[in-house]
């Protein structure tokens, strides 16, 4: 039977862990009751079984499954959650031997999500992302139906049944991609818009949980959910943010990234991603008072290099900094990642320079103006007073000459005009 953690809420259950020898499995396993917490589970028992790999049938041996079959019994409990995706087979065998639901990793993630999602997008991203998974575990719904052999005279009524789910739900995901193409178009127009303004975009990206929503509530002074929960934030919120000087970005928060993040919802949260993908800057936070922090920055560029995002500039920003006792990890993991950030966005000590980083990464994508415009471009001047920075403009009776900083973007447009070759880059002249 296919369960979800909606059905399993406030239910008793175990989590169950295979230990393959891997480093990160004992902060996984932790991050799975975690998960599990999140979704308003009660976690009765924890097991951890030792093996090299998975068995097809049970995925954790028959003797172990049977152990916890038996303690299922005991503890009356309703639901089985496993660290990892399962095989349709696997479940099947163990929710036959358990005699209560199965859950996996990927399951419980998707769930989350799909508890979280607010904006029509985001359940619409769900919901591909659920029936993806749920499409090859079919045929663990109609085996009561369904004949042990195969050939002609043997297909019965559970065939048909599966069949006609099969499409269905085929159909279904047919559908729900075509209206993600229509989100897609829909964020192109809002994108375009943006662009149409010469501010660029910096993105909070990071592991779930590492203080995104904190830290753009903070700068932006919005109202976005902040919890001590994993995927607390789903869907993505953009603001534009203004510098002392004139200098403006808009700044996006998005969903945090995970360990084992389902390929499911990466390919359904496309759309929402690429906000990612699109951004000029990306702001990496980490939790520095995390033991498997770097673990999670591995996590995070892993997913970054499948979305295309991995070489985008970057600024890592050490958050949670209130959490650490000693200056001594601190002073440490600075000098690790050269140019890093530490900081505390609950509290704002060293949003300032991180701010200041921030600004030394706009100022590049800026040139220092000097060019006289025709006299009747007062278009032009309104323009740049709007969209420059530190302006200056001179009426003269053969022209208006204009002075100031402006984005890269209007630097070839301006060329056109007299004077113009006197455009400098931080100071230093890249013309005559």
């Amino acid at each position: 039977m296919i369960a979800t953690v909606e059905e399993a809420r406030l239910e008793r259950g175990i989590l169950v862990g295979l230990d393959r020898g891997e480093r990160d499995f004992e902060e996984s396993f932790k991050e799975l009751a975690q998960l599990a917490s999140s979704a308003g589970a009660v976690i009765v028992e924890k097991l951890v079984q030792k093996m090299s790999s998975p068995t097809a049938p049970y995925y954790i041996g028959k003797g172990k499954a049977e152990e916890i079959a038996e303690i299922c019994r005991q503890k009356k409990v309703s639901f089985v959650l496993f660290n990892e995706e399962l095989s349709p087979i696997q479940c099947r065998n163990l929710s036959a031997l358990f005699g209560c639901k199965v859950l996996d990793r990927t399951q419980l993630i998707l769930d989350i999500f799909a508890q979280r999602a607010k904006t029509k997008e985001g359940k619409l991203q769900i919901e591909l992302a659920q029936l993806l998974y749920l499409l090859p575990r079919l045929t663990r719904l109609w085996t009561h139906l369904s004949r042990q052999t195969g050939g002609i005279g043997t297909r019965g009524p559970g065939e048909t049944q599966l069949e006609v789910d099969r499409r269905r739900i085929l159909e279904k995901i047919h559908r729900l991609k075509k209206e993600l193409e229509e989100v897609k178009k829909t964020r192109f127009i809002q994108r375009s818009s943006r662009q149409k303004l010469p501010w660029p975009t910096a993105c909070l990206v990071g592991y779930t949980n590492a203080g995104k929503s904190t830290l753009f509530n903070r700068l932006t002074n919005s109202h976005v959910l902040v919890e001590d929960k994993l995927f607390a934030t789903l869907d993505p919120t953009i603001r534009l943010f203004e510098f002392s000087g004139g200098y403006k970005i808009f700044l996006s928060d998005t969903v945090g990234f995970i360990q084992k993040l389902p390929h499911h919802l990466i390919e359904s949260f496309k759309a929402t991603l690429e906000e990612v993908t699109e951004a000029d800057l990306l702001i990496h936070l980490v939790d520095i008072s995390h033991p498997w922090a770097e673990t999670q920055i591995n996590e995070v560029n892993k997913v970054l290099e499948q979305i295309g995002a991995i070489h985008k500039p970057t600024i890592l920003v050490w958050n949670k900094i209130d959490l650490v006792n000693t200056s001594g990890l601190i002073k440490r993991r600075i000098e690790e990642y050269p140019g890093s950030v530490p900081i505390s966005a609950a509290t704002g000590f060293g949003c300032e320079n991180l701010l200041v980083k921030i600004a030394e990464w706009l100022k590049s994508q800026r040139r220092f103006l000097s060019l006289k415009l025709p006299l009747e471009r007062t278009d032009i001047v309104a323009k740049l007073h709007r969209i420059g920075s530190g302006i200056v403009t001179d009426y003269q009776p053969d022209g208006i000459w204009v002075y100031g900083w402006i984005p890269l973007s209007l630097s070839s447009f301006l060329e056109q005009f007299d004077g113009a070759t006197g455009i400098y880059r931080n100071g230093i002249s890249e013309g005559h």
